[in-house]
């Protein structure tokens, strides 16, 4: 089977197209390799399908311009994403904290943020926090091909990370230094790191029983550091998967 570049009508395979620019032939590289290298730093980065398609364009099914339900909530922490993309990499000495509800689109904005990255050609890595978590623990069985160092480097050094659910683990020893390690590791080496929680800064409900803080389980040093590392990014809304998908499943 021929590949993309082999089929290619403009560079006949050779992944270098003629142009001609001010009068003058010159060579540049064709988009059929452009769009395969592209297509290479998505799957490194890992996004997992159900968030391969979020972009800025398709946020809560349109933009603010053209979707009156936006909240003001929604409205800022969609720009203030959009231009974090854009901007990149000026801003690169902080990441973002998308803090809300379920269902509120934080995963889809940092997910957006990263795509745009990943174009622009930053290394990306997308992880969710349980998922890691267990990816580290699989790794102390002494049957497993991976070792503990081998899961966490990429999660280091990776110039953008995007840990999705911080805090979705209870708080055990273990997690706590899991957690510690990973945070105080990238923010010494000044990299770029955003995060989606539904855990607030404060409870959400009053009473003899409250809701758990990210303070609560993450702990309280590592809250701190993140204000240092992170601009927080709130958003308020309802549940975008109860008010608009339930709707869309439907039997004929």
């Amino acid at each position: 089977m021929n590949s993309p570049a082999q089929a290619c009508p403009l560079c006949s395979g050779t992944g270098w197209k003629p142009v001609e620019q001010e009068g003058v032939r010159r060579v540049v590289r064709c988009e059929c390799r452009l769009e395969t290298a592209l297509e290479r730093r998505l799957a490194v980065a890992r996004i997992p399908p159900r968030y391969a398609q979020c972009s800025f364009d398709n946020f809560q099914t349109g933009t603010p311009q053209s979707n009156p339900a936006f909240s003001d909530s929604l409205r800022e922490a969609y720009f203030l994403a959009k231009r974090f993309a854009e901007e990149h990499p000026v801003h690169a000495d902080f990441g973002l904290l998308f803090m809300g509800p379920c269902g509120a689109g934080k995963t889809h904005l940092a997910v957006a943020i990263l795509r745009g990255l990943v174009e622009k050609g930053a290394d990306c890595l997308f992880y969710d926090f349980r998922e890691l978590l267990k990816s580290i623990q699989a790794s102390y069985n002494p049957v497993s091909q991976t070792t503990e160092m081998q899961v966490l480097t990429p999660v280091l050094e990776a110039e953008v990370l995007l840990l999705d659910d911080l805090g979705a683990s209870k708080p055990s020893t273990w997690v706590l230094d899991t957690v510690g390690h990973i945070i105080n590791s990238r923010y010494n080496d000044k990299r770029v790191t955003l995060i989606t929680t539904n855990y607030l800064d404060a409870p959400a409900q009053a009473g003899p029983v409250r809701d758990d803080t990210l303070a609560d389980r993450i702990g309280e040093r590592m809250r701190s550091r993140l204000y240092e590392m992170c601009r927080v990014v709130r958003l308020e809304a309802e549940d975008f998967r109860r008010r608009v998908k339930q709707a869309q499943y439907h039997f004929s």
